[in-house]
Protein backbone atom coordinates (compact mmCIF):
# COMPACT_ATOMS: atom_id res chain seq x y z
CA UNK A 1 0.00 0.00 0.00
CA UNK A 2 1.11 3.52 -0.68
CA UNK A 3 2.06 5.80 2.16
CA UNK A 4 -0.63 8.30 1.13
CA UNK A 5 -3.37 5.61 1.50
CA UNK A 6 -2.10 4.65 4.94
CA UNK A 7 -2.01 8.31 5.99
CA UNK A 8 -5.54 8.90 4.67
CA UNK A 9 -6.91 5.81 6.45
CA UNK A 10 -5.27 6.82 9.72
CA UNK A 11 -6.74 10.35 9.43
CA UNK A 12 -10.21 8.90 8.80
CA UNK A 13 -9.80 6.58 11.81
CA UNK A 14 -8.74 9.49 14.02
CA UNK A 15 -11.74 11.54 12.84
CA UNK A 16 -14.13 8.68 13.66
CA UNK A 17 -12.66 8.30 17.15
CA UNK A 18 -12.93 12.06 17.70
CA UNK A 19 -16.58 12.11 16.62
CA UNK A 20 -17.47 9.18 18.87
CA UNK A 21 -15.84 10.78 21.91
CA UNK A 22 -17.45 14.16 21.17
CA UNK A 23 -20.90 12.62 20.70
CA UNK A 24 -21.03 11.79 24.42
CA UNK A 25 -21.36 15.54 25.11
CA UNK A 26 -24.26 16.03 22.65
CA UNK A 27 -26.75 14.51 25.07
CA UNK A 28 -30.21 15.90 25.66
CA UNK A 29 -31.07 17.67 28.87
CA UNK A 30 -32.45 15.57 31.71
CA UNK A 31 -34.94 16.40 34.41
CA UNK A 32 -34.51 15.75 38.14
CA UNK A 33 -36.57 12.55 37.81
CA UNK A 34 -34.48 11.05 35.03
CA UNK A 35 -31.27 12.18 36.74
CA UNK A 36 -32.25 10.24 39.88
CA UNK A 37 -32.99 7.13 37.79
CA UNK A 38 -29.76 7.26 35.79
CA UNK A 39 -27.46 7.57 38.80
CA UNK A 40 -24.69 8.91 36.55
CA UNK A 41 -23.50 12.23 35.20
CA UNK A 42 -26.31 14.17 33.46
CA UNK A 43 -26.97 17.63 32.04
CA UNK A 44 -29.89 19.50 33.53
CA UNK A 45 -31.49 22.74 32.39
CA UNK A 46 -33.81 24.97 34.37
CA UNK A 47 -34.28 28.35 35.95
CA UNK A 48 -33.55 29.72 39.40
CA UNK A 49 -36.37 29.32 41.94
CA UNK A 50 -36.16 32.91 43.18
CA UNK A 51 -38.70 32.39 45.97
CA UNK A 52 -36.39 29.82 47.65
CA UNK A 53 -33.21 30.39 49.64
CA UNK A 54 -29.82 31.01 48.03
CA UNK A 55 -27.05 30.05 50.46
CA UNK A 56 -23.54 31.40 50.04
CA UNK A 57 -21.34 32.52 52.93
CA UNK A 58 -17.78 33.02 51.65
CA UNK A 59 -16.44 33.89 55.09
CA UNK A 60 -17.37 30.37 56.32
CA UNK A 61 -16.79 28.32 53.16
CA UNK A 62 -15.95 30.09 49.90
CA UNK A 63 -16.44 27.00 47.75
CA UNK A 64 -19.95 26.05 48.85
CA UNK A 65 -22.90 27.50 46.97
CA UNK A 66 -26.46 26.19 47.31
CA UNK A 67 -29.67 27.23 45.56
CA UNK A 68 -32.95 25.79 44.24
CA UNK A 69 -33.57 25.10 40.56
CA UNK A 70 -36.84 24.39 38.74
CA UNK A 71 -36.32 21.96 35.84
CA UNK A 72 -38.17 21.74 32.52
CA UNK A 73 -40.85 19.53 34.14
CA UNK A 74 -41.57 22.10 36.86
CA UNK A 75 -39.89 20.12 39.66
CA UNK A 76 -37.85 22.19 42.12
CA UNK A 77 -34.85 20.68 43.93
CA UNK A 78 -31.83 21.90 45.86
CA UNK A 79 -28.53 22.19 43.97
CA UNK A 80 -25.08 22.26 45.54
CA UNK A 81 -22.09 23.61 43.61
CA UNK A 82 -18.68 23.51 45.24
CA UNK A 83 -17.47 26.75 43.70
CA UNK A 84 -17.90 30.46 44.46
CA UNK A 85 -21.23 32.11 43.64
CA UNK A 86 -21.04 33.90 40.29
CA UNK A 87 -21.66 37.63 40.17
CA UNK A 88 -25.23 38.56 39.13
CA UNK A 89 -26.36 34.94 39.55
CA UNK A 90 -29.88 36.10 40.43
CA UNK A 91 -30.21 37.77 37.00
CA UNK A 92 -29.66 34.56 35.05
CA UNK A 93 -32.42 33.52 32.66
CA UNK A 94 -31.41 29.90 32.36
CA UNK A 95 -29.02 27.59 34.22
CA UNK A 96 -27.39 24.49 32.69
CA UNK A 97 -25.88 22.07 35.22
CA UNK A 98 -23.73 18.98 34.82
CA UNK A 99 -23.69 16.63 37.80
CA UNK A 100 -25.40 13.79 39.65
CA UNK A 101 -28.39 13.30 41.93
CA UNK A 102 -27.50 12.22 45.45
CA UNK A 103 -30.69 11.36 47.33
CA UNK A 104 -32.84 14.49 46.96
CA UNK A 105 -30.02 16.96 46.17
CA UNK A 106 -28.33 17.61 42.81
CA UNK A 107 -24.53 17.80 43.18
CA UNK A 108 -23.35 20.02 40.31
CA UNK A 109 -19.90 19.53 38.81
CA UNK A 110 -20.21 22.56 36.52
CA UNK A 111 -22.70 25.31 35.81
CA UNK A 112 -23.35 27.43 32.71
CA UNK A 113 -25.45 30.59 33.13
CA UNK A 114 -27.33 32.28 30.35
CA UNK A 115 -27.63 35.90 31.39
CA UNK A 116 -29.63 38.70 29.81
CA UNK A 117 -27.63 41.54 28.37
CA UNK A 118 -28.58 44.83 26.81
CA UNK A 119 -26.75 44.07 23.57
CA UNK A 120 -26.22 40.29 23.43
CA UNK A 121 -26.67 37.13 25.44
CA UNK A 122 -23.76 36.29 27.69
CA UNK A 123 -22.81 32.87 28.98
CA UNK A 124 -20.85 32.34 32.18
CA UNK A 125 -19.21 28.96 32.84
CA UNK A 126 -18.36 27.88 36.38
CA UNK A 127 -16.56 24.64 37.24
CA UNK A 128 -16.66 22.98 40.63
CA UNK A 129 -13.47 22.84 42.65
CA UNK A 130 -14.00 19.22 43.70
CA UNK A 131 -14.28 16.10 41.58
CA UNK A 132 -17.41 13.96 41.80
Amino acid sequence: MKKSYILALSLIGAAIILLISASKDFSTYSSFGSAAKSGGLVKLVGHLAKEKEIYYQPEKEANYFSFFLTDKDGVTKQVILRAPKPQDFELSEQVVLTGTMKEDIFEAKSMLLKCPSKYKDEEIYIKSTTAL
